[in-house]
């Protein structure tokens, strides 16, 4: 990390200009994150069309930048602010990533006249905006067929948006007239894999390597259309060969060594490549299914190599190094979209799962009339590749009551009192329901949802049991409301919840809409539980620790993270009253 001193006078203004790793201005905007240390403020910025922008008026203290754009590492300075200068200017150096696709523009087959609209095209899918980079590269199509580099560029899009079918025709003609071009077979292979055309991967991923022995992204994907045959030698001999080449930017590869050697036999070796890649990339999405995947692997009863296939049910090659530049995802993946793993040939007592899960929170309701916390809010709008554009916090003292107001219908009622600043939430949005989410398995309300159990996963090292759920057709919708105004509608919810398989409390829930609402047509929720003790009653009692919300309303994207902290257990006779939530117009309100 760099470490820069900047000096300013009475303006105090911060200058950024992001270049490549060739010194030259960064071709695609970045984002641009400077968090104040002293005063725990951070604020996101993008560059301009000359990869530069500006931070005004700052104060004296120490700030860290960091730097992000697709394509390219992201690249951390820490900057203080300090003297008499009036403005100074700092250069960010990003390097590029070495999984990257490269969308360069170097095809004579592309008339001169169409150069510019060419170059605009790459820039669109540099900056994730398909629909446009869509309508110029068609029209480009129209009067260049016949390049290379156009078809390549096609395919690289359809690839985004996940047509897999257009996607490998283009790829497949620009190979054709171009097979020179290592990226293209490369991208191609990618394609075959996702489709499970794995003959087709292995044959032009073998051309790949022909052409380009030193491209370890070739290797890595060559090792997987192995695997995926059970040709396991050679799997692995391809996998060492993309790390060797690759050498920290290969990691990816250690998926596909480790599921190797444990199909060999080889467990231990298995499970320390698997484990390596976990410690370069704890964050990145795959890394769930590959620690339950090792969870598989020590679980094997009979001996080494006799107990059948080790492999994930995901395609972990894939799923961890995604061609660059990913298709604009501002949320995360749909609850049926993608399903966790699960340890082979473990059944799931189904009964029991939801008859120990619903006493517990019978239990809970039956303790907890009402309790208090200390609320933190962080409230984000997004743009379309789930960047931040604003960013706002608040803190609140927060108290909820759960009450059965007849029998078979219960109630949660939360109050909010904010600790200091304005009244108003985030752009007039009021978020509750974050209790009620776990009394979807209370008894007087699962029978309002089909629960499938889908097996024995694993969140955190710890094991736990999958039941997912879903809003039946034939019963009233009283779980959850969405209130604009005087309007009320049903939201009928689907998701998944990790339900602890030691002592059935819920760790996780997921939740989405199953049923799309015009003015609110995504709402994607997760809330994490854990233990709070309470020491008057002796007692712990599972609540919400902290609830992820991603949802857009008025074309707009929102994120929002509830924190919870300092929790207080009132008294069934507690006279203490506050102030309830009054929503407001567009407010999206879940009530039980």
């Amino acid at each position: 990390m760099g470490d820069i001193k900047v000096d300013y006078g009475f303006q105090r203004n911060l200058l950024l200009i992001v270049f490549a790793d060739t010194k030259r201005h960064l071709d695609r905007q970045a984002v641009v994150k400077l968090h104040d240390r002293k005063r725990d403020n951070t604020t996101w910025q993008t560059t301009d069309n000359e990869s530069a922008v500006t931070f005004y008026d700052l104060d004296f203290g120490d700030y860290d930048v960091e730097v992000s754009a697709v394509g390219y590492l992201t690249e951390h300075k820490e900057v203080q602010v300090t003297g008499t200068l009036d403005s100074v200017k700092v250069e960010v150096v990003l390097q590029r990533d070495p999984a990257a696709v490269e969308l360069s523009l170097s095809d004579d087959a592309i008339p001169a006249s169409a150069r510019k609209d060419a170059q605009r095209a790459v820039r669109d899918l540099k900056s994730s905006n398909f629909k446009q980079a869509q309508k110029r590269l068609e029209n480009l199509y129209r009067v260049s067929p016949s390049s290379a580099q156009v078809n390549f560029l096609l395919g690289y899009l359809s690839l985004q948006v996940q047509d897999l079918d257009k996607a490998e025709d283009y790829l497949g003609r620009a190979a054709t007239l171009d097979p020179r071009r290592v990226q293209t077979f490369t991208l191609l292979g990618r394609v075959q894999l996702q489709k499970r055309h794995y003959e087709a991967a292995q044959k032009t991923l073998e051309s790949a390597v022909s052409s380009s022995s030193g491209d370890w992204m070739a290797h890595n994907l060559l090792a997987d259309a192995y695997l995926k045959q059970k040709e396991y030698t050679k799997a692995q001999e391809e996998a060492q060969l993309a790390i060797e080449q690759g050498k920290g930017a290969a990691s990816a590869a250690q998926l596909v060594l480790g599921q190797a050697l444990a199909n060999v036999g080889k467990d231990k070796e298995g499970i320390a490549a698997l484990n390596a890649y976990l410690q370069s990339n704890p964050n990145n999405p795959a890394a769930p299914q590959v620690q339950a995947l090792i969870a598989k692997i020590e679980q094997r009863d009979s001996g080494p190599g006799v107990s059948g296939e080790m492999s994930s049910a995901a395609d972990l090659a894939l799923a961890a190094s995604p061609a660059s530049l990913p298709a604009s995802s501002w949320g995360p993946a749909g609850v049926d979209d993608v399903k966790p793993s699960v340890a082979m040939g473990v059944a799931c007592p189904y009964q029991r799962v939801l008859g120990r899960t619903a006493d517990r929170e019978k239990q809970l309701v039956e303790n907890i009339s009402r309790f208090a916390a200390v609320e933190d809010l962080l409230h984000e709008q997004l743009d379309q590749s789930g960047n931040p554009i604003t960013k706002e916090t608040r803190k609140f003292d927060y108290v909820a009551s759960i009450s059965e107001e007849r029998p078979g219908f219960l109630a949660t009622d939360e109050f909010r009192n904010e600790r200091y600043g304005v009244s108003d939430l985030p752009d007039g949005i009021v978020t509750t329901g974050f209790v009620t989410l776990a009394l979807i398995f209370h008894p007087n309300m699962r029978d309002n949802f089909e629960m499938t159990c889908e097996g024995l996963g694993q969140w955190h090292g710890q094991a736990t049991w999958l039941v997912h759920f879903r809003q039946r057709e034939d019963r009233p919708s009283r779980f959850a409301d969405y209130v604009v105004g005087s309007e009320r509608y049903p939201m009928k919810l689907k998701g998944r919840a990790w339900i602890s398989a030691n002592d059935f409390q819920i760790v996780r829930i997921e939740s989405e809409l199953a049923n799309r609402i015009p003015q609110l047509p995504v709402q994607h929720q997760i809330a994490e539980y854990g233990p709070v003790h309470f020491q008057a009653k002796n007692m712990d009692l599972w609540l919400p620790q902290y609830v992820d919300i991603f949802f857009e309303m008025g074309h707009h994207r929102y994120y929002r993270r509830h924190s919870f902290d300092h929790y207080m257990l009132f008294s069934v006779n507690s006279e203490e009253k506050s102030p309830p939530i009054n929503p407001r117009p567009g407010d999206p309100v879940q009530n039980q």
